[in-house]
C-alpha cells in the first residue's frame, strides 16, 4: 500500500470512526449479544485473496459492532472509565503509523526522551515529590496497565529486599493491602512466587469508610515480625475499585518507613483528578511512597493502554528486570548516557505510547485536563442528589470523585435485600439504554454509578435516574 492509498483508505476509516460516534447513542451500551455469537456469522477460515476495506467496514457495522460494549458511550456508567478523545486518538495515529518497537534509547531516541518528559510534565502537575522526577533518583515509565504497575515495583522490592535477607528468605516475606485492593495485587503475588498465605488482605468495613486503618496494618506488621516473617510491601490505594475508598497515606507510609516495607500507592482512577488542586490534598503522605501509579487511560482522555509509573530509586527496578544481551549492546547505553525502558517493565518490545499523551496535554492543557474532571464529578454530586431525594434509595458511602454507591432498600416484607438490588441491576442493563455495574461491601449487594465517560451530559444521567426509578418501581410492585 504507497501513500496515497494510505491517504484513500484512512480518509475512509476515519469517516467510519466519526460516524460512530456521531451515532453511538443508538447502540446498546451493553452488548445484547449471546456467547459464541459471532462464530455464526463469519467464515471458519481466512480469505485467499484480498477483500474491499468497503466490505470490511461492512462486516464491522453489521456483525462486529453489535458484539461491542460502547465504553465511549455518554450512557456507560459501569466500573471505571476508559477515556478516549480526538487529541489521544491522532496520537494513536503516528504511533500506529512510525510503528517503532523502542525497548532502548538507541531504537527511537524521541520514544525514549518524550516518554520521559511527559511523565515530568504530569509529575510537576500531581507535584509529586522531587525523588519521583528523571531529574532526580527516580523517574517515571509508561506500563500498560495498573497490574503491570504493581508487578514491577513488586517484583524490585521482592529482589530489593532478598539482596539484604538472602534468597532462601522468599517464603517468609509478607505482602499487605486492605481488603479493598484490586486483585491485580494478589495476581502478582502469584507471578512473583511469594506465598500467598503470607499475602495479607487486611479487612476494612465502614467505620473508615472502607480505607485501610493504620492501626490494623501495623498490628498485623507486629504480629507476623513476632512470628519470624519478613514485612516488605505494602500497597495503599487513592480511590479503591469498589467505592473509591482512600487509604491514609501519610499514616501507613511513616509506618512502612521505620519497618523497611516498600510503600506502594496505587490511584489508577482516582490519580486523574488529582490534577485539581482541590483535590491533591488526596495525595498527601506520596512523599513517603517508593512508587506511585496512576492510569491516564481511566480519566485523562488518553486512549488504552497508557499507565504511568513513578519509582523513587529507578535502580532497583533496573536491577531486578535488566538484562543486556550482545544483540542489545549500543554505546549509549553501555555508557550509561541514555535511559532504556526496556529495563523498566516486564516485557522487551514497547510501543510509542508518549506520544498520545503529549498530544493530549498540549491539545487540552491542564486546565483543560482539571474541566474534564470537574465536569464528571459535578454530574456524580447530581446524581448522588437524585439518589438521596427518593427515599427508596440510599447512598451506601460518601461520594468523593465521580462514583456513587447506592441501594435499593427493601419493604418491610423483604428478606433478600441483595437479591433485590441484584435483580435491579440486571433489569436497568437488560434495556441496553444504560450500562451499570455492582460490587460488595460488608456483604451487601451495592450498585456503582460511575460517571467518566467524555460525551456524558446531564441528560444522560437524568435518563439514567429515570430508567433505574421505573425499573425498582416495577421490581417493587411487584414483590
Amino acid at each position: 500500500m504507497d501513500a496515497e492509498q494510505l491517504r484513500e483508505h484512512a480518509h475512509k476509516m476515519v469517516d467510519f470512526i466519526a460516524d460512530y460516534y456521531k451515532t453511538i447513542e443508538s447502540f446498546p451500551v451493553l452488548s445484547q449479544v449471546q456467547p459464541g455469537y459471532l462464530e455464526k456469522l463469519l467464515p471458519d477460515s481466512a480469505p485467499d485473496y484480498p477483500e474491499t476495506l468497503e466490505h470490511v467496514l461492512n462486516d464491522v457495522q453489521e456483525k462486529i459492532l453489535p458484539g461491542v460494549t460502547h465504553w465511549q458511550s455518554p450512557n456507560y456508567f459501569a466500573y471505571f472509565p476508559s477515556n478516549s478523545s480526538i487529541a489521544g486518538f491522532l496520537g494513536e495515529m503516528l504511533s500506529a503509523g512510525f510503528n517503532i518497537v523502542g525497548f532502548s534509547w538507541i531504537t527511537s531516541p524521541a520514544a525514549t526522551e518524550l516518554e520521559t518528559i511527559v511523565l515530568d510534565w504530569l509529575a510537576k502537575a500531581l507535584k509529586l515529590p522531587h525523588d519521583f522526577h528523571s531529574t532526580g533518583q527516580g523517574g517515571g515509565v509508561i506500563q500498560g496497565t495498573a497490574s503491570e504497575a504493581v508487578l514491577v515495583v513488586l517484583l524490585a522490592a521482592r529482589d530489593k529486599i532478598l539482596r539484604t535477607v538472602g534468597k532462601d528468605a522468599l517464603p517468609k516475606l509478607v505482602t499487605y493491602a486492605s481488603d479493598q485492593t484490586h486483585s491485580s495485587l494478589l495476581k502478582a503475588c502469584q507471578i512473583g512466587g511469594l506465598n500467598p498465605e503470607l499475602c495479607r488482605s487486611l479487612k476494612t468495613d465502614a467505620s473508615t469508610n472502607y480505607a485501610l486503618s493504620p492501626e490494623v496494618f501495623s498490628e498485623a506488621v507486629s504480629r507476623d515480625i513476632a512470628s519470624g516473617l519478613i514485612p516488605f510491601f505494602l500497597c495503599a490505594t487513592v480511590g479503591t475499585t469498589s467505592s473509591t475508598a482512600i487509604d491514609p497515606l501519610p499514616e501507613l507510609g511513616k509506618i512502612a518507613k521505620f519497618k523497611n516495607i516498600w510503600f506502594h500507592v496505587d490511584a489508577a482512577y482516582a490519580g486523574s483528578a488529582c490534577v485539581c488542586p482541590e483535590y491533591r490534598h488526596h495525595l498527601n503522605g506520596v512523599e513517603e511512597a517508593d512508587s506511585f501509579n496512576m492510569n491516564a487511560h481511566k480519566w485523562l482522555l488518553t486512549n488504552f493502554d497508557c499507565s504511568l509509573l513513578w519509582v523513587k530509586d529507578r535502580s532497583a527496578l533496573i536491577q531486578s528486570l535488566s538484562t543486556n544481551p550482545e544483540y542489545l549492546k549500543n554505546k549509549a547505553s553501555q555508557g550509561n548516557m541514555v535511559i532504556d525502558y526496556k529495563d523498566w517493565q516486564i516485557p522487551l518490545g514497547r510501543r510509542f505510547r508518549s506520544l498520545k499523551l503529549w498530544m493530549v496535554m498540549r491539545l487540552y492543557g491542564l486546565e483543560g485536563l482539571r474541566n474534564h474532571t470537574r465536569n464528571h464529578i459535578n454530574l456524580a454530586a447530581y446524581f448522588e442528589d437524585l439518589v438521596g431525594q427518593d427515599s427508596r434509595f440510599k447512598v451506601v458511602t460518601p461520594r468523593t470523585f465521580s462514583l456513587v454507591c447506592f441501594r435499593l432498600l427493601p419493604p418491610a416484607n423483604t428478606e433478600d435485600t441483595n437479591k433485590l438490588n441484584r435483580d435491579l441491576l440486571d433489569s436497568v442493563n437488560s434495556t441496553g439504554s444504560v450500562f451499570i455495574t455492582h460490587t460488595v461491601l460488608s456483604g451487601q449487594f451495592i450498585l456503582r454509578f460511575a460517571v467518566g465517560a467524555p460525551l456524558t451530559e446531564q441528560r444522560h444521567v437524568d435518563t439514567a435516574w429515570r430508567i433505574l426509578q421505573e425499573k425498582a418501581t416495577a421490581l417493587l410492585g411487584s414483590l
